[in-house]
């Protein structure tokens, strides 16, 4: 069976023993976004869930599935520096074992004449695990150098 089914039940060890389990997947998301703008590999690492079919796509960049494969592509990136990136205008769609995050990012790149701003659009997707919540996707989108118009959903009235 491939997907992401069994994950909840595959994983027989916590990743970090030492650490709580993640009560949340925002608390997962604010991890996960710290480790990047620290360049911490092994923080960043402990956001995602202990399996080999987790799936990470880098803007402009081929698909990377398991820990293994997202690992390398972490580290290449953190030798040349940490990654700016702030989640704004988070949209979640939640259930009791899963929740679909649809993020714009900030992002702050350096160039040679200065930093410069840029937007990418990104979903990230966590399951609720034996260990507390866990990334098992991140898709990130070509940026934008402009920010995306952003409407946010209206109240609605239930009767």
């Amino acid at each position: 069976m491939s997907g992401f089914a069994h994950i909840p039940h595959a994983m027989t060890k916590p990743p970090h023993p030492t650490a709580a389990p993640p009560a949340s997947a925002a608390a997962v998301e604010a991890a996960f976004y710290d480790a990047l703008q620290h360049a911490n590999l092994e923080r960043l690492m402990a956001c995602w869930a202990d399996d080999e079919e987790i799936i990470c796509m880098l803007p402009g960049g081929p698909r990377l599935v398991g820990a293994g494969a997202i690992r390398a592509a972490f580290e290449r990136m953190f030798s040349y520096s940490a990654i700016r990136a702030w989640p704004q205008h988070v949209h979640t769609i939640d259930s009791m074992t899963a929740s679909v995050h649809s993020v714009i990012e900030r992002v702050e790149i350096m160039l040679p004449e200065g930093p410069r701003q840029g937007w990418v659009a990104a979903t990230n997707v966590y399951f609720k695990t034996v260990h507390g919540w866990r990334m098992v996707l991140h898709h990130a989108s070509p940026g934008t150098e402009q920010p995306p118009e952003v409407k946010e959903p209206g109240k609605r009235v239930l009767h």
